[in-house]
């Protein structure tokens, strides 16, 4: 049985699990519902961008999944947003106050990269018309039992804001390397960057307000999630970020940076840590638990999701090095 089938059947497992607690889930989602407070605070950064900041959590029903950030630039001809937020109700909520800031209809949606807390709006984008735009790596993980099991653990994990009639969308344009998306005069350079964080990832400039989304590639306030990333290329294409020499890079989680060089160095610091307390223990072929528990992580335990994330992430670096 190799890595993927285990990580298959532990999951199937999860999903069992987490069934059981469907009734009380049904409970508690009808009293979500009547109880709904979350507020999307749009931010402006530049002159016609704006941006929506995620909450420093792992999602939950509590906060209706809404654990990354979103952003949107408006233009003569229509609205062009970035990343659909993690529930329907989230990107429902995102479109209203767009609606307050300009009449101008969303007319296209640019993914980031296929990770639930960033797609699993898309439906409610499409319902309005706007056209979805994405790196083609990502038909892989729609097709993928990964996102199907992911989607079903959802359903309970985020219900009732995830629920049977979420569907994971696909794009309408697939970008290969490189696109520039031009809307009301306004150009958005759209760049392949990954594999990296996501195999799919990309980075969107917009030169007329020097603004950089950066999607996962760039954490700020919180420990990044690593997952499955390719943690070499991840540092390759931070550096992609830097020679666009943006004023503003809006990241994937956290607050938006005016100085995006020093505001990288925290999650290229963090990559670079990893690789090089896990490189010696996974090249020699030592046990992972010795070359975690000899690592100092003093920098960064006091931070947001430490407890949550760092332990799998020096895991999957470990044996993304092994696989180099």
């Amino acid at each position: 049985m190799n890595l993927r089938d285990i990580r298959i059947q532990l999951m199937m497992y999860s999903i069992g699990i987490l069934g059981s607690l469907i009734v009380s889930t049904s409970i508690f989602a009808e009293t979500s519902k009547s109880t709904d407070s979350m507020q999307l605070n749009p931010i402006q950064v530049a002159p016609h961008t704006y941006f929506v900041q995620g909450l420093p959590e792992m999602g939950s029903s509590a906060n209706q999944n809404f654990i990354s950030n979103a952003g949107f630039v408006v233009t003569p001809g229509g609205v062009v947003v970035v990343d659909a937020l993690g529930s329907p109700i989230l990107a429902k909520k995102l479109i209203g106050e767009i609606k307050k800031i300009t009449p101008q209809k969303v007319v296209a949606v640019i993914v980031s990269h296929y990770h639930a807390d960033h797609i699993y709006g898309l439906q409610e984008f499409k319902k309005i018309g706007a056209k979805i735009y994405a790196q083609g790596e990502g038909r892989n993980y729609l097709s993928s039992e990964t996102a199907k099991l992911r989607l079903i653990a959802s359903r309970v994990d985020f219900a009732p804001w995830v629920d049977v009639n979420t569907k994971l969308i696909s794009a309408d344009v697939w970008i290969d390397q490189k696109s520039t998306l031009t809307v009301g005069r306004v150009d958005f350079l759209i760049s392949r960057v990954g594999p990296a964080h996501a195999p799919e990832d990309l980075m969107v400039y917009v030169p007329s307000e020097k603004v950089l989304f950066a999607g996962d590639l760039v954490f700020r306030g919180r420990i990044p999630f690593v997952g499955h990333a390719d943690s070499k290329g991840w540092l390759a294409a931070l550096d992609a970020i830097e020679q666009a020499n943006p004023s503003v890079v809006i990241p994937g989680h956290g607050g938006f940076s005016i100085k995006p060089t020093e505001d990288i160095t925290f999650t290229r610091d963090y990559l670079k840590y990893l690789r090089e307390s896990m490189s010696r223990a996974a090249i020699n072929l030592d046990p992972f638990e010795e070359a975690y528990q000899q690592a100092d992580w003093s920098e960064y335990e006091g931070m947001p999701l430490f407890r949550a994330a760092n332990r799998m992430n020096a895991y999957n670096v470990y044996l993304s090095i092994q696989a180099e």
